[in-house]
């Protein structure tokens, strides 16, 4: 039978849940259960495929081509278990569900009410996430509840808990709060008060936490430690510390070291082996002594909230972590990156150009690959940054003047980036759009695999097929690839069923490392293995640095 773990939030929000719910699961499964998480986001909207990324961070993609919170790719990166579209459900996909339902007279002329109606549909949602009654069924679902403790807009998914808690029995559900307990400088102490108005709060709801996680910029005194438990009825070895650390990878083991993983195993009465930590403790050791340090410029759109750009800080620092070398990331505004500007590039070992949606800072990503292309600096493209590359070599190459993906320029001469109009998505099904679709849910989306041209860079990484996550809706034009092959782009990588272009590089004969990728293989890197993508990219970054390609005899920068 699967037991649920409800992880809550209150008196502020950013505090971590995501990271906190992860840990715990990475702390259970070190222990031999099978786990899993879900994501409950109290947001109207269906998804946050629509969303811009200073809203809501980045958009994190399953395999199976669900558009969800960014949490979610902590989940992948943390535990074993892959993330599913059941793993990330919104209020917009609940209320969604229960109308689709009433339309079709399922209520049988009830009135449809937030409770029962709504709050069963949320359960219902949570057993289809941990699988119950499926081969997929887990021995853990942890589900983290989106928002702050005292929102209107997250009460029917604590209700929801609530009740499934109450029907689920004691030793089958625990409630771990996240709560932020604040040092005021001026006082020159720590503050228990609002951590103990978000569990009154909480308990206002129905709901008694059997742990608080205490966030702060320090470990929690055990005097002030007495007085939670006191003002919140939450024994004492219940009240976490969770301080701010310097890698999020320390976590699991700072949990572990105050019995959080034990006190969720004896309230739900699972007989387990002693967590095994090393392969985390292994990891932070290589964080804290890498051998060297390269500069990578990461030329966006959404440089002002590092959020938007989650799963692909984190794939760069695991390829470091297999380089053995730190990687700086300075993000750089493309809209500052002008003809005039874009000199400021030649001091990093590496251009990276990530995806995006829109005209703004267009030119600027443009201009940003042809540097790195005329100054054979390694450069990765992605999504976006494939396309970019594309445009560029077929502007600057190929002599296809005003060349232009019709994203931006709906008139160019040459749209050497085109809107597509069918393709097979994730799930085989095959998917139609045109201009005037709606934009959620009209992307290529989820795992797609492609075959790999032989004695190709990327066929060095891969092999003979790539399969990667997509998120998209323009592709390289077919009509064009053969005048962007005889002007010496190589097309190293097509999609198995409408040959649409998933890799461009350049050969390496003209350039070191120069490869632009339609896909977003950041999805599917790990702190344990790394992407064979990002490790090959910053590998000749070190490269570079170390002067392998124009700089000389330059030794690779040593770390202290």
């Amino acid at each position: 039978m699967t037991k649920f773990v409800f992880v809550t939030g209150g008196v502020v929000s950013s505090l971590g849940k995501g990271i906190a719910s992860a840990s715990l699961a990475a702390i259970l499964e070190s222990r031999g259960l099978k786990v899993t998480l879900i994501k409950l986001d109290p947001y109207i909207n269906v998804d946050p495929g629509t969303m811009s990324p200073f809203q809501h961070g980045e958009v994190f993609v399953t395999d199976d081509g669900a558009e969800t919170d960014l949490d979610l790719g902590h989940y992948e990166r943390f535990v074993t278990t892959r993330m599913r579209k059941a793993n990330n459900f919104t209020t917009g996909q609940i209320y969604k569900s229960v109308l689709e339902k009433e339309r079709r007279g399922d209520y049988l002329g009830k009135t449809v009410q937030v409770i029962p109606h709504v709050t069963n549909e949320i359960q219902e949602f949570i057993r289809r996430g941990a699988g119950i009654g499926t081969p997929s069924e887990v021995d853990v679902a942890i589900v983290e509840i989106g928002g702050t403790v005292g929102d209107i807009e997250s009460l029917p998914f604590l209700e929801a808990t609530r009740q499934m808690a109450l029907k689920l029995g004691q030793n089958n559900a625990a409630f771990v709060h996240l709560t932020y307990v604040p040092f005021i400088q001026a006082a020159g102490e720590l503050k228990t008060k609002p951590t103990q108005h978000t569990v009154q709060k909480m308990r206002e709801i129905g709901i008694q936490p059997d742990a608080l996680l205490c966030r702060a910029d320090r470990v929690i005194p055990e005097d002030e430690a007495e007085k939670i438990s006191l003002f919140t009825n939450v024994p004492k070895w219940g009240v976490i510390s969770m301080p701010d650390v310097d890698t999020i990878y320390k976590v699991p083991r700072v949990l572990h070291e105050q019995g959080l993983d034990g006190l969720i195993c004896d309230k739900l009465r699972l007989n387990t082996p002693p967590a095994n930590l090393k392969r985390w403790d292994d990891l932070v050791y290589e964080v804290e002594h890498p051998k060297g340090e390269v500069n990578v410029a990461m030329v966006g759109k959404y440089v002002d909230l590092s959020d938007s750009y989650k799963s692909l800080n984190e794939a760069l620092r695991h390829a470091g972590l297999k380089n053995h070398v730190r990687v700086k990331v300075d993000y750089l505004d493309s809209e500052t990156i002008t003809p005039e500007a874009v000199n400021s590039l030649a001091k990093y070992d590496a251009v990276l150009v990530p995806g995006g949606f829109g005209k703004r800072g267009v030119e600027g990503k443009i201009a940003a690959a042809r540097f790195a292309r005329e100054h054979k600096t390694p450069y990765l493209g992605i999504c976006l940054g494939m396309q970019v590359a594309t445009i560029e070599y077929a502007r600057d190459v190929a002599g296809l003047k005003d060349a232009n993906s019709t994203e931006f320029e709906p008139n160019t001469p040459y749209p050497v980036i085109a809107l597509i109009t069918e393709w097979k998505d994730a799930d085989g099904t095959v998917k139609t759009r045109n201009a005037q679709s709606d934009l959620g849910g009209t992307m290529r989306l989820g795992a797609q695999s492609s075959d790999v041209a032989p004695g190709t860079l990327a066929h060095e990484i891969y092999g003979d097929v790539v399969t990667e996550r997509h998120r998209h809706r323009y592709e390289a034009n077919v009509q064009y690839l053969d005048q962007l092959r005889a002007a010496g782009l190589v097309i190293s990588a097509l999609t198995q069923r409408e040959h649409l272009t998933e890799i461009v590089e350049l050969p390496r004969a003209v350039h070191p490392w120069f490869m632009g990728v339609q896909f977003h293989p950041e999805f599917k890197s790990t702190p344990w293995d790394g992407h064979p993508l990002f490790n090959a990219f910053i590998r000749a970054a070190c490269e570079h640095q170390a002067g392998v390609t124009n700089k000389g005899n330059k030794p690779l920068k040593v770390v202290a």
